[in-house]
């Protein structure tokens, strides 16, 4: 039977609240890698992108990326303001009322800026980063949301992406990168290291991240069924599986288990396996797991080997395991798993693999490019850092003349 389905909006609006919780995570995961003197901005630079961007998403973003269609590239403005989106069913989930698929696409658009933030960690303006905000949601987020989720002109090809391994990690990890050139790299007092300063944040921000994770992947199904929990089994593997193997690599490696190690490995394997979560079999989230655990942790050496400065590695393990996932649900996709997906190379099926491989190629790219011009245009108004006083200083004192901690 057709029409709203109550056991799928309940399932939709509790994913939608998961994958709230999560910008919150981000917000202790990165706080707690960060100096202490930072703590506040970046959690204030996780929390400011609720505001910012549920004001887009409300007046634009969400018709922009979603209704109809202009070039493959853009939607129209018909839902501007929400109009027309109402508590009817809509076009991309039947089974519920439009306004469930807006509040839930609306949290993705969310936490993928805030995202980018671990990369500058230390060292950008809250000014600058508002416009940038702005700017990358409007640029870079939406026009990917189109081209993959709102029929644009890589859906037209048949790329995939089930939960926003593409629109969400790869867009970000390489907007991240993009950062690292325009930014420059953080400044250290005398003694000062660039250790995190509060594991136990770490963990906690991981567990919300892991806990949220599971709505974001499970949710993207829009139903409570079998691909739902396809999809929540296979996050939870490869998450587990990724952090088994960075903590094995770092163990042989330091000769001592690392608990920041563990922890960035599980986030590594969740980012790799948000692709393709709805998509292939359980036995193949073990592959992405050992892959994201093992690829994304050699990543990180590759990027402190080139002495690039994305100070908690955005680009290496979201980034980067967005791309491996990609390429994996290209690899393990069976429609035997997902009707409404596609058989993958193992199935013989090299078209499929070759488009997203192209799509992988076509949105880092992309964002890396519009990432870059996007910082430039901001920073030729006025420096997209603070002063080096300040920044020795912290920003937390610095621009907000707050402390995280008031030790008296």
């Amino acid at each position: 039977m057709g029409g709203i389905n109550t056991g799928d909006t309940a399932f939709v609006l509790i994913c939608a609240a998961l994958v709230a919780l999560m910008t919150p995570g981000l917000a202790f995961f990165y706080g707690g890698l960060v100096r202490r003197k930072n703590f506040l901005a970046i959690m204030m630079q996780s929390f400011i992108s609720m505001g910012v961007v549920t004001t887009i998403w409300v007046f634009f973003g969400y018709s922009l990326a979603f209704s109809g269609d202009i070039g493959g590239i853009f939607g129209n403005l018909h839902w501007a303001l929400l109009t027309g989106v109402a508590q009817l069913p809509g076009p991309w989930a039947p089974n519920i009322p439009a306004e469930a698929h807006f509040v839930y696409q609306e949290m993705f658009a969310i936490i993928t800026p805030a995202l980018i933030t671990g990369a500058f960690a230390d060292r950008v303006k809250f000014k600058s980063y508002l416009w940038f905000l702005v700017l990358w949601s409007i640029l870079v987020y939406i026009p990917f949301v189109h081209w993959i989720w709102g029929g644009g002109w890589l859906a037209q090809h048949g790329v995939l992406d089930f939960a926003g391994g593409l629109v969400v990690h790869v867009s970000a990890g390489f907007a991240a990168l993009a950062s690292v050139f325009v930014v420059g790299k953080r400044r250290f007092g005398k003694g000062e290291r660039g250790m995190p300063h509060n594991i136990a944040f770490v963990a906690l921000g991981t567990g919300l991240l892991w806990f949220g994770w599971f709505g974001f992947n499970a949710g993207s199904a829009l139903a409570a069924n079998g691909i739902a929990a396809q999809a929540f089994v296979n996050t939870d593997i490869a998450g587990s599986i990724a952090m088994c193997t960075w903590l094995g690599i770092t163990w042989w490696k330091d000769g001592k288990p690392s608990l920041v190690g563990a922890l960035t490995g599980a986030v590594a394997g969740l980012a790799c396996v948000t692709p393709c979560a709805g998509y292939i079999p359980t036995w193949a989230a073990f592959v992405v797991g050992l892959t994201a655990g093992s690829v994304c942790y050699f990543a990180v050496v590759f990027k402190d080997m080139m002495k690039w400065d994305d100070a908690l590695d955005v680009w290496a393990c979201h980034g980067v395991g967005g791309l491996l996932g990609t390429i994996l649900l290209g690899v393990f996709a069976l429609k035997s798993v997902n009707p409404h997906g596609a058989d993958g190379l193992i199935a013989g099926n090299w078209t499929f693999f070759g488009w997203q491989v192209l799509a992988t190629v076509v949105v880092a790219a992309y964002a890396f490019v519009a990432t870059f011009l996007i910082l430039k245009l901001i920073n030729a108004f006025g420096s997209i850092r603070v002063p080096d006083t300040m920044e020795l200083q912290g920003l937390d004192d610095g621009e907000f003349g707050e402390a995280a901690y008031n030790l008296i």
